[in-house]
């Protein structure tokens, strides 16, 4: 019996434990098996950080165009403020990259494997942020073109991020914590987002000799602006710390054994990097001649190749084509309304109260530290509260309920804006920054990531979240400009109400769409999509379209499940 080197009791070395079995078929059923019931370790822990320090960078990247917009305003216009258009177009770029990122690199990790996707999208996440950082305008190009461009750039790394993380987690996770696994990396979002806010606050009191001086903003001298451009580039450039930190475990990291299994087809291969993966290896050490035998007898794998033809064979079914609609669906209305606040939370507190002051610095450091009590108080607890709960509860429910507590929290913010006062208004902005991340923001991430099957799995993750940041797109460039119709020198925002009555009704289309999704919770990825031994798409069809099984197949079965107990145990 050749065996391979690697293994440990996180995670055991499959190659080993069934090199005996001849069938590939058999294999492949009892190697998913033990992945799916491996106890909870230090595999499981690595998964998840090096997945999440991703999610950390992608966040702060995002959402410190929040603090920095207000900062770039005070340095390139003499107004103080960065005019609308401009605002819009740096938010906007972001996720016009992301989405041909999400499109794009959801494509290629179903079709050339995730491993040799991942880190890529860090790359070009380092690269881009490095240049924002370094930007500056000159007689012939002016300062938003140039972040616009690299923003672009930056946006289909992290879109690329989105399938990628998602889907290696849950083909390495086990199934009894697979949700709380996704989630977690999902949650770093949190913490990125506080992260942006902290090095805002950071950098903000660390020039408040520069800045103070500065009663208002077209008072900013020389030295203020100079400062406050030092600031900003300091606030984006971070962004690049947490990603050259990941980006050595992301380059070295296995394929995922059921992409090897059932894109691939090739076992020896998959159930050796699995072993590899905890020994720090890129790949794991093999036969070469088991592996081409068992190319050979790749060809006697009961699931189904990839081809465009079996793509739309797939979708064009109603039991995925509904599954697609519900995952994407639900991005996009969830989106519409988590960007359209997130990306504007600097403006709303200003609107209620919060950070509307005239001082340069009070104005910055308020921005900042309301940035951090909308994080810690709404969306870290929120982010937290679905791992713990989303594989008891499940995915389905928190999202149904996020889902109508928001549509009920933005019709008592939209109808009462001018009712209600500055703290309770800043107390309802909050319980809707908690119910999104312990609601639809959380599940929308996680569900694509385990209904479909695994040749076209990450290319419907990225199809889903696309969906989401075309929301997004919209609620910038649509929705968000709506606020200042009518805008005033006292209220530059008099429409704020209406477009938060307009997000209710986003949110409440979102209730619709969830019915459309599955409950994936506790249940084996191959379950969910009729791969469970093997058997593939059409055999599950043919079975639907016949009626219950036969004598002959229950029979058959039994003997399977038998053979399958015996060859566990070693007989």
């Amino acid at each position: 019996m050749n065996k391979t080197a690697g293994g440990n009791s996180a995670f055991h070395n499959f190659n080993n434990q069934f090199a005996h079995v001849s069938d590939p078929n058999e294999r492949r059923r009892l190697a998913l098996a033990e992945i799916d019931r491996a106890p909870f370790g230090w595999y499981h822990v690595r998964a998840v950080v090096v997945a999440g320090v991703g999610f950390f960078t992608d966040a702060y990247d995002i959402f410190a165009i929040n603090m920095v917009t207000g900062m770039l305003g005070l340095v390139y216009w003499k107004s103080g403020k960065i005019p609308e258009h401009s605002d819009t177009a740096i938010k906007v770029s972001t996720s016009g990259g992301t989405v041909i990122g999400q499109l794009l690199f959801g494509w290629l990790a179903d079709v050339v494997g995730r491993k040799k996707m991942y880190g890529l999208e860090l790359l070009v996440i380092i690269v881009a942020t490095l240049a924002q950082a370094l930007t500056s305008e000159s007689y012939s190009m002016h300062l938003v073109g140039l972040l616009v461009f690299w923003r672009v750039i930056m946006g289909i790394g992290i879109g690329g991020d989105y399938p990628l993380s998602s889907i290696i987690t849950s083909e390495f996770a086990t199934t009894k914590w697979r949700g709380a696994m996704m989630g977690a990396v999902f949650a770093m979002q949190g913490i990125g987002q506080l992260a942006a806010a902290l090095v805002a606050l950071i950098v903000t009191v660390a020039f408040k000799s520069q800045t103070h001086p500065a009663a208002k903003p077209s008072q900013c001298d020389v030295a203020c602006r100079t400062a406050v451009d030092r600031m900003w580039r300091i606030v984006i450039g971070f962004g690049a710390v947490p990603a050259c930190i990941a980006l050595y475990y992301r380059l070295t990291i296995p394929e995922t054994p059921r992409y090897t299994f059932d894109v691939a087809r090739d076992v020896e291969r998959g159930q050796a990097d699995a072993s590899a993966y905890l020994a720090g290896k890129a790949a794991g050490e093999i036969d070469e001649i088991r592996r081409v035998e068992a190319m050979q007898q790749s060809a006697d794998l009961q699931v189904p190749k990839a081809s465009w033809k079996d793509f739309w064979g797939v979708f064009l079914q109603w039991r995925y084509g509904q599954i697609l609609l519900g995952t994407a669906g639900s991005w996009f209305l969830l989106d519409v309304a988590f960007y359209g606040l997130g990306l504007n939370n600097s403006i709303i507190l200003a609107e209620i109260g919060y950070a509307a002051k005239d001082n340069v610095y009070d104005r910055l450091y308020n921005n900042a530290v309301g940035n951090l009590i909308l994080i810690c108080a709404g969306a870290i607890p929120g982010y937290w509260v679905t791992v713990f709960t989303v594989d008891i509860v499940g995915r389905k429910p928190i999202q149904m309920m996020g889902f109508v507590l928001l549509t009920g929290l933005f019709i008592v913010i939209g109808f009462g804006f001018h009712h209600l006062s500055s703290n309770a208004l800043l107390g309802l902005y909050i319980l809707c920054q908690f119910f999104f991340n312990f609601g639809p923001n959380a599940t929308t991430f996680l569900v694509p990531g385990e209904c479909f099957p695994t040749r076209y799995r990450s290319t419907s993750h990225g199809i889903s979240a696309a969906s989401g940041k075309v929301g997004a797109i919209i609620a910038q460039v649509l929705i968000g400009p709506l606020r200042t119709r009518g805008a005033t020198a006292k209220n530059a925002s008099p429409w704020l109400n209406h477009v938060m009555q307009i997000f209710a009704g986003f949110m409440f289309a979102g209730i619709f769409t969830t019915l459309l999704i599955p409950e994936t919770k506790r249940k084996t990825l191959e379950a969910l999509c009729a791969e469970l031994y093997g058997e593939g798409i059409a055999q599950e069809e043919k079975a639907t379209h016949t009626g219950t099984a036969g004598v002959g197949e229950a029979t058959s079965e039994e003997a399977g499940n038998e053979k399958r107990v015996m060859v566990a145990e070693g007989q």
